[in-house]
């Protein structure tokens, strides 16, 4: 149930979407002559709408998160990666039978290297279908058509196709993980998800090194009006507001003990 609200709230509550719908109320406040209210309201979607598309507001934001967790050291072994779905153009590959990827690609690329590097390490890949509708392959079997294409081998990979979100994610991996014996195990997802990610894994007791990949900054941005890549400005938004509501939801929800883990 947990997963649906998040599900439909996040499909509300997304910068574009909320400011759309303060428009629709601003024009449903003036046609029924509340004007000042109208006006309120429409003002508050403009400025969502130019904060979102034309502000770095969003990359600062995003650089925050990534830089949470700076990557360590390169360790002289590893005993096993844990990476996360995401980066996956499911809906692409339940048709086409591939393992397209997308601006997440880097936590597998980087997947594929460590096991190369570390060739002892244990590797699990955890990520079903996360949406509502369902349907689509899970990414634990799309990965794993990559996997083979790289000549991993498969006794050395555990899949969890059945995690939806994050949470899942955690839960389905601490299972794995005593059912292994491991500990310690390098945890690979975007810069942007690593906090909330780690936050969830201490709070269920797992201990895991972060091994951010998939930057989206350059790790010295600025405030500052920008207006040649309004897309890119309102995507970063979008991901900066999921995490941080995510996080104070998690919180909230118990499944964290702390907004911002260190």
């Amino acid at each position: 149930m947990l997963f649906i609200a998040a599900k439909v709230f996040w499909a509300l509550a997304q910068p574009v979407t909320f400011a759309f719908l303060l428009g629709l109320a601003a024009l449903v406040a003036g046609f029924a002559r509340f004007r000042k209210t109208a006006l309120t309201i429409g003002l508050g979607a403009l400025t969502i709408v130019f904060v979102a598309f034309y502000t770095s507001l969003g990359t600062l934001l995003v650089e925050e998160l990534e830089d949470r967790f700076p990557r360590p050291a390169t360790p002289a072994d590893i005993a096993c990666v844990i990476v996360l779905g995401g980066g996956i153009a499911t809906k692409v590959d339940s048709v086409r039978n591939g393992y397209d990827l997308d601006d997440g690609a880097d936590r597998y690329i980087e997947t594929v290297r460590l096991a190369q590097d570390y060739p002892n390490a244990r590797i699990i890949m955890s990520g079903g279908d996360g949406r509502i509708e369902g349907g689509y392959v899970k990414e634990a079997v799309i990965i794993k058509r990559m996997f083979d294409a790289f000549k991993i081998d498969p006794a050395r990979v555990d899949y969890d196709e059945t995690s939806r979100d994050t949470y899942e994610n955690a839960v389905n991996t601490k299972q794995i993980l005593q059912k292994r014996n491991l500990t310690g195990c390098l945890l690979i997802t975007s810069g942007w998800h690593m906090p909330r990610t780690v936050a969830i894994f201490r709070h269920l007791g797992m201990d895991v090194v972060p091994w951010v990949t998939d930057y989206r900054t350059t790790g010295k941005e600025s405030l500052e009006i920008g207006i040649t890549d309004p897309l890119t400005n309102a995507t970063l938004f979008s991901i900066a507001a999921r995490e941080w509501i995510g996080i104070v939801a998690y919180y909230f929800a118990g499944r964290v003990d702390t907004l911002y883990p260190h």
